[in-house]
């Protein structure tokens, strides 16, 4: 009886270690994650890995087996992740100190690539974060205080992202977007100063479209007058009689209209100013 006892621990021990080995075996990748399997310390497979528009259902994910104790499971996000620039001081070329703060969002589309160069997601944002943090100091560094309130913003913009993509590519991952949260200027004397300099900038550049509008303004006067002489003599040469009527007819709106003047104009009937009443 002692040694059908022992026998049936024996039994018991031995189920109760296959089904432990069966159960470590069996892993339930759900739809979110990619599962990289690596095996004494090299990916061998990976489980559910992103695909552009692949459906749900589609993916690969669910139960899968395992090696136990030969094989680990490394998880990697599927979904889009974001990762932030620690906040700095980046000097403009206008010599301004920005407060900037920025971030990206980025996804892993190279699970195994990941796992070698990186090993965890969390080593991946690390680098990420250390990576655009130069990248948007290199490329503020390069650009006015101002161009990041115009249409040039875009353009720096695409810049860092595509310098960050280079960077991230190494680790498997793959740049979607990149913005800055806010590019300040510090409080106080420093963005007091700027806006005094913003503001006297503004002015010169108002005072020189000013002088410019003028000398346009002149030139076009002064060519239309040109133009209207020419006319003028042009006309008087093909008929002297119709351009002396004409201008006595112009003379003659602007002396007696009464609508701007009182004054009192006496002439002599034989005055020369009035012929044209005279029909001569």
């Amino acid at each position: 009886m002692q040694r059908l006892g022992d026998n049936y621990k024996l039994i018991l021990a031995v189920v109760g270690i296959a089904v432990a080995l069966l159960l470590s075996s069996i892993i339930v990748v759900p739809e979110t994650q990619q599962a990289v399997i690596v095996r004494t310390g090299e990916p061998v497979r990976v489980v559910n890995r992103f695909r552009p528009n692949q459906p749900y259902g589609m993916t690969g994910a669910g139960i899968v087996l395992r090696i136990p104790l030969l094989e680990k499971v490394e998880w990697v996000d599927k979904r889009i992740l974001s990762v932030d620039m620690q906040p700095q001081q980046v000097l403009s070329t206008d010599q301004l100190r920005l407060q900037v703060d920025a971030y990206a969002r980025y996804r892993i589309i190279d699970p195994v690539r990941m796992v070698r160069a990186a090993g965890s997601i969390e080593n991946v944002e690390g680098q990420l974060s250390s990576i655009l943090s130069s990248v948007v100091r290199q490329e503020l560094g390069r650009r006015s205080f101002a161009s990041l309130l115009t249409a040039e913003r875009g353009t720096t913009m695409r810049n860092i992202r595509k310098l960050l993509e280079t960077q991230a590519r190494q680790y498997g991952a793959q740049v979607i977007d990149v913005r800055i949260k806010r590019a300040d200027l510090p409080t106080g004397t420093p963005l007091d100063s700027a806006f005094t300099r913003m503001k006297s900038a503004r002015e010169q550049e108002a005072a020189t479209i000013r002088a410019q509008g003028q000398k346009d303004a002149q030139i076009i006067r002064a060519d239309a007058e040109a133009e209207a002489a020419r006319i003028y003599a042009n006309s008087f040469g093909k008929d002297a009689d119709f351009y002396n009527f004409y201008r006595a007819m112009q003379s003659y709106e602007v002396a007696f209209d009464g609508s701007e003047s009182s004054t009192t104009v006496i002439l002599s009937p034989d005055n020369s100013y009035l012929k044209q009443f005279r029909g001569q």
